[in-house]
């Protein structure tokens, strides 16, 4: 059988609700007018078995009018446009408000309460449910945002407005571009030739302690975290009777630049005010690194950290900042960082 056109397409779907709204008609009270009106109906069906007007019974339309039909007849079905009857609704409720973020979406669990609890331990996407094989589309939407500004996160930049409230002057690393810090770790260990000029005349050299302030893999993390923790930091070292050298700020900045900044300034401890990479919910995370007289050759093994530093689920910032003081008073006093500090503190040297 030959595929039908569009025109007969159309015309056999406008058959079918006018004989739709005619059985519609017959369920109202007789009358006169509602007796005649009906009698073409019967015309109407008769000749599907017929073959000459082969579009004519064919099944193939019959879904077509069911939501109406369902819709009429008071069944299931939703109908298909506003209560308004002007045009569909896609509302769709804003999928990063907190009720919206921790709402459990597991229909029919075996142990509800359970599963609430287990959710409420973590910040991790459990009990999102689904929608046959895939996430329902809140879920899909809230990991698109929540996406979206880990991006922001990454690719943004630190004013400089919060920089010149502070009196951190910039420098960078080796890494010119966002992208070529991502690809490039190893860049973003060291400063350039022009920063390092800059660094060794402008700061005070063999200070007890060097704040450094990074970007690192969050600017959002230095924008929201250091005006809270950066005069904590401040305060506290000189209150504990320690000299502070002479702040400043490195863009596309790793971990790793301790070493460098520090054969230039040779501090007895180097702080890295840093943001952390983000996460799909936290992205304003800051982390603070610290080594006793970091110097080209040291590891991860040769500094500590104090991470997740955040109003949003981490350490507030303002604690941390007195926590870091304490921290930098006993590297002081053991003249150690990471694991070797470790060692010291147990007894095992």
């Amino acid at each position: 059988m030959s595929a039908m056109s569009t025109q007969e397409l159309r015309s056999i779907v406008t058959e079918v609700l006018a004989e739709l709204a005619g059985a519609a008609d017959a369920a109202a009270p007789p009358s006169t007018a509602g007796t005649s009106a009906l009698a073409p109906a019967p015309t109407v069906a008769a000749p599907a078995p017929s073959p000459a007007p082969s579009p004519a019974p064919s099944p193939a339309p019959s879904p077509a009018p069911s939501p109406a039909a369902s819709s009429q007849s008071g069944g299931r079905t939703p109908p298909a446009t506003s209560p308004d009857g002007d045009h569909l609704s896609i509302e769709v409720s804003d999928p990063t408000v907190p009720e919206e973020r921790h709402r459990i979406g597991v229909r029919d669990a075996a142990n509800p309460s359970g599963l609430v609890n287990l959710a409420a331990s973590t910040s991790a996407r459990l009990a999102v449910g689904r929608a046959g094989p895939r996430p329902p589309t809140r879920s899909v939407l809230l990991f698109g945002a929540d996406h979206a500004v880990t991006q922001d996160a990454i690719f943004g930049d630190v004013p400089t407005t919060l920089l010149d409230e502070f009196g951190l002057f910039p420098v960078q690393t080796k890494v010119t571009t966002q992208d070529e810090y991502l690809l490039r770790p190893d860049l973003g260990r060291e400063l350039d030739d022009d920063s390092k000029h800059r660094v060794a005349e402008k700061c005070a050299k063999k200070p007890q302690v060097q704040i450094v302030v990074g970007d690192g893999l969050s600017a959002a993390a230095v924008t929201n975290n250091l005006p809270q923790i950066y005069p904590v930091l401040e305060q506290g070292l000189r209150d504990a009777g320690l000299s502070v050298g002479t702040p400043f700020f490195v863009r596309y900045c790793r971990v790793g630049v301790i070493n460098d900044v520090n054969d230039i300034v040779q501090a007895d401890v180097v702080l890295l005010l840093i943001g952390e990479r983000p996460g799909l919910g936290v992205a304003d995370a800051m982390s603070v690194y610290s080594g006793w007289r970091p110097t080209a050759g040291k590891t991860d093994a040769h500094r500590d950290v104090i991470c997740m530093i955040t109003d949003n689920g981490g350490t507030n910032p303002l604690e941390a900042g007195a926590f870091v003081v304490e921290h930098v008073k006993n590297v002081m006093k053991h003249q150690a960082s990471g694991v070797e500090l470790r060692l010291q503190e147990s007894g095992s040297r």
